[in-house]
């Protein structure tokens, strides 16, 4: 997510630096943004000149030493390493706006470990974010409106289309999104139907541009399962994980990031398991 963020930030002409402590995660990320760039130009989306300046513009690296005007966190949902990593990058930036990718932890709490909390607000993006048209906003308790003015604003620079919801927990569209994905499993585990003909269910009789299995291999099936655990305690159990769902989990199957989830994945492709 953190380099698809990258992307989108470039594209719209801004300065970005893609930072992590792992090497290896920025040699990574480095590939996965060539790779989305040159799919672009293949389709026609991108103009030869737009690939290199967009290149031109993110750069990678292990420190985040530098002034910005934004920092967008996109690590693990982790709340006390979310808490620890914007604490410490509002204090070194005191003008920042300070922003989460997180789909479902709580922005006030973030908000609380920093100085001047009212600059800190959610960011949602979806994947892949270059794509996807929506950005969920956030509004923490603490957030200030001149922030949230800032946040819709570079929202429409990007492209995107905002939407404002309150800090609660699952926000709106991760909350609506999982309990789709999670009835999905269920019906797998019971028998109800193939993975991928439960997807096409609902790429085809709702249009979805696709379905919420695909989706939950996209997102990772270990990021599915915290946000499940995370909704089930703070809002019921209807939002409790499916055993087929824990065992994948325990089994190593979390989607494309593995070549294994719902579907057997080759690279960017997504093959139907055998029944």
């Amino acid at each position: 997510m953190g380099v698809g963020i990258a992307e989108v930030l470039a594209r719209a002409n801004l300065t970005t630096l893609v930072c992590d402590a792992s090497t290896q995660a920025l040699s990574s990320g480095q590939e996965r943004l060539q790779r989305s760039l040159q799919r672009a130009l293949d389709r026609g989306k991108l103009e030869a000149s737009q690939f290199q300046q967009i290149q031109g513009l993110v750069s990678f690296r292990q420190d985040s030493a530098g002034s910005f005007d934004l920092v967008v966190e996109a690590v693990s949902e982790d709340l006390a390493l979310k808490k620890q990593i914007l604490g410490e990058l509002a204090e070194r930036l005191p003008q920042a706006l300070i922003a989460s990718n997180t789909s479902s932890l709580s922005l006030t709490e973030m908000a609380s470990a920093c100085i001047r909390p009212e600059r800190v607000l959610g960011l949602h993006f979806f994947n892949p974010p270059p794509v996807m048209q929506l950005l969920e906003v956030v509004r923490a308790e603490q957030t200030s409106q001149e922030c949230l003015d800032r946040a819709l604003e570079l929202a429409r620079r990007l492209g995107k289309t905002p939407i404002v919801v309150r800090d609660v927990a699952g926000f709106a569209s991760s909350r609506l999104g999982i309990i789709l994905g999670l009835e999905a499993m269920r019906m797998v585990e019971s028998g109800v139907a193939s993975a991928a003909d439960i997807d096409r269910a609902m790429e085809l009789g709702y249009r979805h541009p696709m379905g919420p299995l695909k989706l939950t291999d996209l997102v990772g099936l270990d990021v599915r399962l915290a946000i499940a655990e995370h909704l089930s305690k703070e809002i019921g159990p209807q939002f409790s994980p499916p055993p087929l769902l824990r065992r994948m989990v325990r089994a190593g199957r979390l989607g494309k990031k593995t070549g294994q989830g719902f579907y057997l994945w080759q690279g960017d492709q997504a093959l139907e398991v055998p029944s």
